[in-house]
């Protein structure tokens, strides 16, 4: 089974110059600290739809418990970087049906995802062995 992070911002006005200069340069240097070759990181694709500035989604990786926690944590922090260099845009951030919260301090986090004993167990954020297959 496959999960995906999807993000999005809306607002009115589209992003200015300065803005989507910061966009830039957020993108490229997540890009170049992303943890791994072969996983899909922070992907924009467009603005979306009408009142869309900014639009994107990563597929998590599925088959290496072990890499699910860097990668979300790592699209996460990208996402919250993004959120903080674009104002008075609505965000919604979610994986699959599940929406991530924000927090103004942390950003965007999934309960748990920054506990170093939580992460370095097997499946430490599922709830039950069976969860942990995918």
């Amino acid at each position: 089974m496959s999960v995906s992070l999807y993000y999005t911002a809306r607002r009115a006005q589209p992003l200015t110059g300065a803005e989507s200069a910061a966009v830039e340069r957020v993108v490229a240097a997540r890009a170049e600290s992303f943890p791994y070759d072969d996983e899909e990181g922070l992907y924009l694709y467009g603005p979306g739809d009408d009142d869309g500035i900014i639009a994107g989604s990563t597929k998590l990786p599925g088959g290496d418990p072990g890499r699910w926690l860097p990668v979300t944590a790592h699209v996460l922090d990208s996402v919250t970087e993004l959120r903080r260099a674009v104002g008075g845009a609505q965000w919604h951030v979610h994986m699959d049906d599940l929406d991530v919260p924000w927090d103004e301090t942390e950003g965007y986090a999934l309960p748990g995802m920054r506990d170093e004993a939580l992460a370095a167990e097997p499946g430490g954020l599922c709830d039950t062995p069976g969860e942990q297959d995918g």
